[in-house]
């Protein structure tokens, strides 16, 4: 088994602990391991076979863990998993991707109505049973109802990071054929979208009709959906994403990619646009209408040259002006992952990150970066071991004499990622804040605010002399919550005018902020810093997601801040 599906098995135990009530130590042990689990760089069923004592050498796993680990290896499940779906039906887990439910409101909804499934959690809410039960009330039952539709809509999608290793999963084990040119991603995966609904590979080559024959072969698939001699279909792995592979010929390979990477909407106002030309568009080429000679085919560059484009980026693909800007000579330069000098949002051991300092600054180093900030939690997430006042000036203090010896071979900026309190105020006192290079401030609790309440709670935060970067400014979690209500344009341009940078979250569970946004903000003048909000070593790869943000919100270098060279990022951050 891959180590995620052992990581999702014991995440899945601890949601179901949690709602039998069981001890919070416990659930948070099983989370622990799910973490350590997911993260490990070796394969864990593998260390379970070679000698199962290796197991408990992982942090985060003791005796208990190590042995449902090894069940798990050997039969898929394990004993406590299996006394909890005994008592508790499997549907129970979805209810916890309804944003407003915990466990312990779902084991109410269990007692009293044997709720176990999203259709009777609606039913119930739409009788207005829920707020007959102890604590609850109308308000609740109209935020579940909501959050049902989202999740209704968003059911079928996957995040960003999962659908990329998938691909480059099945692009590894395609290459191995002979013959094969070019296996490309296409479709929303190639755009960079936040969630994919499947996954589109274009194949050409010689031998391309091959490597359907090997795709269909694929150890994980579990339902074969279709196979001819151009197309292969089929779910993949435990999730059951849909994968489809194309064979194509190299003269309309270029139509082909461009075709299926779409959008949709971009396709259609190109396919005009060829029109009004004098040409069709299609998967197969570009052809004449008078004769249908074919005139470019073989790769994207062509077809938008032939109609009078500059070639567009994958991620601007969405019919919002770039046609117009292609046509016009006036696209972005927009930012590579190549330009990224550093990462601004990191977490270590001493909150809830999962590695040391000495660890993440040596991931960071083997990244190419320049510098790194620390931004450990501040005091009100006490489950994260949040730092106190006298612990941010220690560790402000360790960090400059860390620069001064000058042996990490890497810079260090000593930051925190502080809290904004319900009334806007910071969670740390002033001078405290003082003595960091780098403060972050994000929202952790209280989401729930009438708009004009969370609006008014941000601009007081900005207002902080200390504040540099306003983090994840929605407070989203993708497929799980929608983020917080308030004015954004109006927070937007205050953080323009105060010069307090707009965070990309690039934690592929967040990517937020999203494109439409970052859009909206750069046209208000804001600039904005790519940071991975990482809590393990591993977590600093998620940068890519980041740029691909930032690329579809149109950001050119200069409007990063962490394309700036150490000497630069500090003087742009004393300016604040």
């Amino acid at each position: 088994m891959e180590n995620r599906e052992i990581a999702r098995l014991l995440a899945e135990t601890a949601d179901l602990m949690e709602i039998a009530g069981e001890d919070a130590f416990r659930v948070r042990s099983y989370r622990n391991g799910a973490a350590a689990v997911e993260n490990h760089p070796e394969n864990i069923c593998e260390l379970a076979r070679q000698d199962p004592r290796r197991l408990t050498a992982i942090p985060g796993i003791g005796k208990s863990l190590a042995a449902a680990i090894e069940e798990i290896c050997r039969r898929g499940s394990f004993d406590r998993r299996d006394a909890l779906l005994a008592r508790y039906p499997p549907t129970a887990l979805e209810l916890l991707k309804i944003q407003g439910l915990g466990p312990r409101t779902i084991a109410l909804l269990w007692e009293h109505y044997r709720v176990s499934t999203v259709d009777d959690l609606e039913r119930l809410c739409r009788e207005q049973k829920l707020r007959t039960l102890p604590r609850l009330g109308p308000k609740l039952e109209e935020k579940i109802l909501r959050s049902i539709a989202h999740y209704r809509q968003s059911a079928g999608r996957f995040l960003l990071n999962f659908a990329d290793q998938t691909c480059r999963q099945i692009v590894e084990y395609l290459s191995d054929l002979e013959g094969i040119e070019q296996i490309t991603p296409a479709g929303s995966l190639r755009r960079g979208k936040e969630t994919v609904g499947d996954l589109d590979l274009l194949v050409t080559g010689p031998r391309a009709a091959a490597a359907l024959e090997r795709f269909v072969q694929h150890p994980e698939i579990v339902e074969l959906l279709s196979h001819g001699s151009n197309k292969a279909s089929a779910k993949i792995g435990p999730q059951a994403i849909q994968v489809d592979v194309r064979a194509l010929p190299s003269d309309s390979y270029g139509a082909a990619l461009q075709y299926f990477t779409g959008s949709k909407d971009h396709n259609i106002a190109l396919r005009n646009r060829a029109l009004k030309l004098g040409y069709s568009l299609s998967e197969y080429g570009l052809f004449t209408l008078r004769g249908e000679r074919k005139v470019a085919g073989a790769g994207e560059e062509e077809i938008y040259r032939r109609l009078g484009l500059d070639w567009i980026p994958p991620e601007l693909r969405e019919n919002q002006g770039e046609i117009e800007a292609a046509a016009e000579g006036r696209l972005p330069r927009l930012v590579e992952f190549a330009q990224i000098r550093g990462d601004l949002h990191a977490h270590t051991s001493e909150s809830d990150g999962r590695a040391t300092l000495e660890e993440m600054v040596e991931a960071a180093r083997a990244m190419g970066y320049s510098y790194l900030a620390i931004t450990d939690h501040s005091k009100a997430l006490a489950m994260a071991n949040g730092l106190d006042e006298a612990r941010v000036v220690a560790f402000a203090r360790k960090v400059r004499e860390l620069n001064a010896r000058g042996e990490l071979g890497i810079r260090l900026l000593a930051g925190i990622e502080c809290d904004i309190r319900r009334d806007g105020s910071m969670d740390l006192a002033a001078d405290a804040l003082a003595e960091l290079d780098l403060v972050i401030g994000s929202v952790h609790s209280y989401m729930n605010l009438e708009p004009a309440e969370m609006t008014e709670r941000l601009l007081r935060a900005l207002e902080s002399p200390y504040l540099h970067i306003l983090g994840h400014p929605t407070g989203r979690l993708l497929l799980a919550r929608e983020g917080y209500a308030y004015d954004f344009e109006r927070v937007a341009e205050e953080a323009a005018r105060r010069n307090v940078a707009l965070e990309i979250n690039a934690s592929p569970e967040r990517l937020d902020l999203y494109d439409v946004r970052i859009r909206a903000a750069k046209a208000k003048g804001c600039r904005f810093v790519i940071a991975t909000d990482a809590h393990h070593p591993r977590h600093l790869e998620n940068m890519r997601y980041g740029v691909m943000m930032a690329r579809r919100g149109w950001l050119e270098p200069d409007d990063v801040l962490n394309t700036l060279s150490w000497e630069e990022l500090l003087r742009a951050v004393a300016r604040r």
